[in-house]
């Protein structure tokens, strides 16, 4: 499964991708707007998840709209999750150390495309 190392290389191969910190946690963006970032959860996150709540590292990547968030999570309740720190936001949540490689170069493309400027992606677009 993935960890922080295949995070930052899957992120770096992306056109315009640097990585960066905010708050002490690692992220990735493009053109200066973040798209994938650590998340580690906090104790109000914790206490709303209950037994739910991983215990490994946590992601936070972009995804295009509130659908695409609640499709990941239906298909994939184990790996992709949310909190209502997030409500209203197309941002979801993934177990780290349940993201397989191929799903997290999807989620880290999706994440870049969401994120980049409409010129870059033109340049480059995702696969697909």
């Amino acid at each position: 499964m993935a960890g922080w190392d295949d995070v930052a290389r899957t992120c770096l191969a992306l056109p315009g991708a640097a990585e960066g910190s905010s708050r002490g946690h690692r992220q990735w963006q493009v053109r200066a707007r973040g798209f994938v970032w650590e998340r580690p959860l906090g104790k109000k996150d914790a206490a709303e998840l209950g037994d739910a709540a991983p215990t490994g590292p946590v992601l936070a990547a972009y995804v295009p709209d509130d659908g695409a968030k609640q499709a990941l999570i239906s298909a994939e309740p184990h790996v992709y999750f949310t909190t209502s720190h997030f409500d209203g936001y197309p941002i979801v949540l993934c177990r780290l150390d349940e993201l397989d490689q191929q799903s997290l170069v999807e989620l880290a493309t999706e994440a870049w495309a969401c994120r980049a400027p409409r010129r870059l992606v033109a340049e480059h677009p995702p696969p697909g």
